[in-house]
């Protein structure tokens, strides 16, 4: 039965077009699935990872700094649709800032602000700094052209985008490719972000960054705004002569999620456990910051000399551990069909490169987006853009909890019409049920916003505290 799923999900991807590696990587990973592989990293086996160098600590001399980005490419995975917000397009095209300065004035989206933060970085040392998107197939029209204004982003004839590649979902019951009538497209999902190691072997971006004088490469994920061009950590992997170097955060009360770096007990190398690579028995530990005290930003370095080895070496089939995602075909319909989604996380390479490092970064270089409570600490006077387009915190930020009625970005555009609220005085937000804010709201402490029972609005110039709204 599972030699009959195989057959079918690789004529599949072949009619589609895939890159033969991507289809390599699938089978790999469908032989570790039918053996029963889980994927999971059981905290038995693993220590903490620990003692990490500082960004903050690093005292690196502006012209090591500059040497090292003129020698870096940045790379950012811009293959998500920000469906979870009921977006179709890219979601790097979704306004997250407004910018009053002159001629680069108006609304900013994710792209914007990336575009920009390349721009000041090669304004300010020179350097190149090419930028080359992941793109998937349902992002890269819109994102190209959103890029076609910038005709100074293109460097040296290096291509601004890759293809992110794409798998069959798989029925849970007897592993062969799910079909489903009613949308097509919802058959197909994309394979996680360690796709990104097929994808580069296949569209010959590693070679071409080498050919074109360059050593390093930076990437991170297009809705981190906080993972800029950064010439003191560039230096500092530069030095290292490690081949992979990984972003850790120290976690907070809010880091409930996210993929960590532990040390393998067995071979003391370290290895990603990502939240769906975690037993539920170790649930709890993993995520004690007084064990396990980092959390994984997806912010990774590469030496391209090293990554160009192993891409060649394997054929672009890196051997990272499985992640077995069990959905719906239709993940809004729960009586659609169980499937499941084979993935991997590009985080897990740490075990592949002999001598990867990681080092401990601020929590200003993580700055995701997932959903629109992200989204309005973004757009509120918590952050300041700064002449280099970075996103720099005023204050400590609060924790914002928007209910479900906020969940679509078409919905919570509408109820935040008039601008975020000013957060700078809260410790957190929480709005329970459906209210549209008025102008110059303030939110001050552990500000509460209860269910009113129907439909409500806070005036213009309120401010919200724990008892509610104030005049």
């Amino acid at each position: 039965m599972s030699d009959r799923g195989l057959a079918l999900a690789r004529s599949k991807m072949q009619a589609e077009g895939v890159a033969p590696a991507a289809i390599e990587t699938f089978t790999r990973f469908y032989h570790l699935l039918e053996s029963g592989e889980t994927g999971l990293v059981r905290e038995a086996d693993v220590d903490p990872l620990t003692d990490l160098p500082r960004h903050a600590d690093l005292a690196v001399p502006d012209a090591d700094a500059q040497a090292a980005l003129a020698r870096t490419a940045i790379i950012k995975l811009n293959g998500g649709l920000g469906t979870s917000m009921g977006m179709d397009k890219a979601k790097s095209l979704l306004t997250v800032r407004d910018d009053a300065r002159g001629e680069e004035g108006g609304a900013l989206t994710f792209l914007d602000v990336i575009v920009r933060q390349v721009r000041a970085a090669r304004e300010a040392t020179g350097a190149r700094l090419p930028l080359v998107l992941m793109n998937s197939f349902r992002t890269r029209d819109d994102t190209l052209a959103a890029l076609a204004p910038y005709d100074d982003i293109a460097v040296d004839g290096l291509p601004l985008d890759f293809l992110q590649n794409r798998e069959p979902k798989l029925r849970a019951d007897t592993l062969e490719p799910v079909e489903w009538p009613a949308d097509p497209t919802l058959e197909w999902c994309p394979p996680g972000h360690g796709d990104l190691y097929p994808a580069l072997h296949a569209s010959g971006v590693v070679r071409a960054l080498l050919d074109a004088g360059f050593r390093y490469a930076s990437v991170s994920n297009s809705d981190n705004l906080g993972a800029a061009p950064d010439g003191a950590i560039a230096a500092w992997f530069a030095a290292s002569g490690a081949p992979y170097a990984a972003e850790m955060c120290l976690k907070s009360p809010a880091d409930v999620k996210g993929g960590q770096l532990v040390v393998r007990k067995s071979d003391g190398r370290i290895v990603q456990r990502e939240t769906a690579q975690t037993h539920p028995d170790d649930v709890d530990v993993s995520l004690d910051p007084t064990v396990h005290r980092y959390f994984h930003t997806n912010n990774l370095w590469f030496d391209l000399e090293a990554l160009a080895a192993e891409l060649d070496r394997t054929g672009g089939v890196l051997e990272l551990p499985l992640i077995r995602n069990e959905k719906t075909v239709d993940p809004t319909d729960a009586s659609s069909p169980a499937v499941v989604q084979i993935e991997s996380a590009m985080g897990a390479a740490v075990a592949v490169f002999e001598g990867a490092t990681a080092i401990e970064v601020g929590r200003e270089r993580f700055l995701p987006v997932k959903t629109t409570s992200d989204l309005l600490l973004m757009r509120s006077d918590v952050y300041e853009l700064t002449d280099d387009y970075r996103l720099v915190a005023q204050v400590d930020a609060p924790l914002v909890k928007l209910s479900t009625t906020y969940k679509q970005i078409a919905g919570f555009d509408v109820r935040f019409a008039q601008g975020a609220p000013s957060l700078r005085a809260a410790s957190s937000l929480t709005v329970e049920g459906d209210w549209t804010f008025g102008a110059r709201v303030r939110a001050e402490g552990d500000a509460v916003l209860a269910d009113a029972g129907e439909a409500a609005t806070v005036p213009d110039g309120a401010t919200v505290t724990a008892d509610g709204v104030q005049p």
